[in-house]
């Protein structure tokens, strides 16, 4: 079964992935997406517990109902902080009958240098990159099991909703409507201190 690896901190998840996670389920293919929340990544600052399970929370409200669409958190039983290389590789030993492929950014591959054991991912794992603006993928230069997604730009970030909702704008359009009750009823992003986790998508 052929399922992709969505990886993110989804702090929150937003309609923009849930475009590009649709995208890749219904245009090329995917079985199944795996949106895999992430405890620590290790490029950016550690999340409290209580915003761990608001982020899980609110990405199995968002694609609740919605199918090839799944929440995964098996990175909350790995050592942290959370490397692709050790998500894959569980995920590859608990299910063998999947074939998984991971998605990134067109951003990351550009620093995936930087990854930890980056080479071996690229070896032994399939990876589908899509497509971010002023992010250049020259697609003839990509390994074979290297491809660049067709999927579209999609120029919404979950910083910019994090700072939208503590200036206390309506951002109604750019979450679900689940997601977005979750986030007034918790009152959650009402103050800048918890919009201080680096930059995310």
């Amino acid at each position: 079964m052929k399922t992709g690896i969505f990886s993110g901190s989804f702090n929150p998840i937003h309609t923009g992935h849930l475009i590009l996670a649709s995208y890749l389920h219904q245009y090329e293919g995917y079985e199944e997406i795996w949106l895999t929340v992430s405890p620590h990544n290790p490029l950016r600052e550690r999340f409290s517990r209580e915003k761990d399970i608001h982020r899980i929370n609110m990405v199995k409200l968002a694609i609740e109902g919605i199918p090839g669409l799944q929440c995964c958190d098996i990175e909350f039983s790995l050592p942290q902080p959370s490397y692709s290389i050790h998500t894959l590789d569980t995920l590859k030993a608990l299910y063998p009958d999947r074939e998984f492929t991971l998605i990134i950014g067109a951003d990351n591959w550009l620093i995936f240098d930087k990854w930890k054991e980056y080479k071996r991912i690229i070896n032994e794992n399939k990876i589908c990159i899509y497509p971010r603006r002023g992010c250049n993928i020259d697609e003839t230069a990509l390994p074979s099991n290297v491809y660049l997604s067709k999927a579209p730009i999609i120029e919404i970030s979950s910083t910019f909703i994090r700072d939208g909702i503590s200036k206390g704008l309506n951002m109604n359009f750019f979450l679900t409507q689940p997601v977005y009750d979750y986030i007034r009823s918790h009152q959650l992003y009402t103050c800048l201190l918890y919009t201080s986790d680096a930059a995310d998508e």
